[in-house]
């Protein structure tokens, strides 16, 4: 099934939905971070032999949430006469990391790049290294992740997420090719819903490529996506027929829409107008709110695979002018 235009872009160009914050979202996040900075970050880049002439690979890892060990590939042109800016980039749903030559495109316009698997993701198409341990009991929820702990802030899925996305940004830092002042968090689909969360909660940012974003304006989301991981939502709330009020209530504190304010680096997303996993309007409603300067690239004939290589090449030269 496919979702048309939800609403006329003339409408998404100025969807702002009143979006209910926690009054203590701040706290609740520096509670976060400050908890997993109780952890010591020792990012480690093991050198990773392959076949790759124009570029060297580090099989990465740093800890990130509830003193958990995340991995990563840290991937460098092998020409590199000074410092370079660092792409750090989050992955979509169930994706995990992959290979090293899955994941050439950066360092082939001569960025570091550091590609961060998502903690118990990596089951389908590109495998993951990084398992997820649960501080708790996550309680019933549908397979996959959208409501792996629902019931409790404390215990979300996304709330490990986002800390150790929090966290990549600060290993990236932490290798002496890369220029600390230059970093770049980007991503596609879930990933760019992280992108967003990261360019909120990480100090410093560069520059934020949030990609058709998934994890913005939950309810909205979930009350018209056609496909996709909000349909979990979907499913737990057709079982659970009076919990949907905890469950947004979990949700505000995760939701990249609420968070967009508190982001101020410069961010160039896109959106596809037929996207029916993230309906136009919810990444409409995270771009409307976001804090600093943003530019929004519009598909409009495509789905959720949205502008692709052209997308990336937009990227490329928008990322040249930020950074120049």
């Amino acid at each position: 099934m496919t979702t048309t235009y939800d609403l006329p872009l003339s409408e998404l160009s100025e969807y702002r939905p009143a979006l209910e914050e926690p009054p203590d979202l701040d706290a609740f996040w520096a509670a976060a971070l400050s908890e997993a900075a109780a952890f010591d970050l020792d990012p480690v880049f093991r050198p990773h032999e392959t076949l790759l002439r124009t570029v060297e690979v580090f099989d990465t890892s740093f800890t990130g949430a509830h003193g958990q060990r995340i991995s990563a590939w840290l991937v460098l042109p092998r020409q590199r006469p000074e410092k370079l800016p660092c792409v750090v980039q989050y992955l979509g749903y169930n994706l995990g990391r992959g290979l090293p030559h899955d994941v050439l495109t950066w360092s082939a316009f001569g960025y570091a790049h550091l590609v961060v698997d998502t903690r118990g993701q990596g089951g389908k198409t590109l495998p993951g290294a990084t398992a997820d341990t649960m501080p708790g009991p996550p309680g019933p929820h549908v397979p996959g992740f959208m409501t792996l702990g629902i019931l409790d802030p404390a215990q979300y899925f996304y709330r490990r997420v986002y800390v150790d996305a929090v966290r990549a940004v600060a290993a990236a830092r932490a290798h002496p090719a890369v220029d600390a002042d230059r970093i770049v968090v980007a991503g596609g689909s879930q990933g760019g819903g992280i992108t967003l969360a990261a360019a909120a909660l990480a100090p410093d940012i560069a520059a934020a490529m949030p990609d058709v974003p998934f994890l913005c304006h939950f309810r909205r989301g979930a009350e018209i996506a056609s496909d996709g991981p909000y349909l979990e939502l979907v499913t737990w709330l057709a079982a659970h027929r009076r919990r949907s009020a905890e469950v947004f209530a979990t949700l505000r504190y995760f939701d990249a829409a609420v968070l967009a304010p508190r982001a101020s680096a410069p961010a160039l997303f896109s959106v596809a107008l037929r996207d029916p996993v993230c309906p136009p309007s919810t990444v409409f409603a995270a771009f409307n709110r976001y804090g600093g300067p943003g530019e929004i690239r519009v598909w409009e004939w495509n789905e959720h695979e949205g502008g692709q290589g052209a997308q990336v090449a937009e990227q490329a030269a928008w990322l040249a002018k930020i950074l120049a």
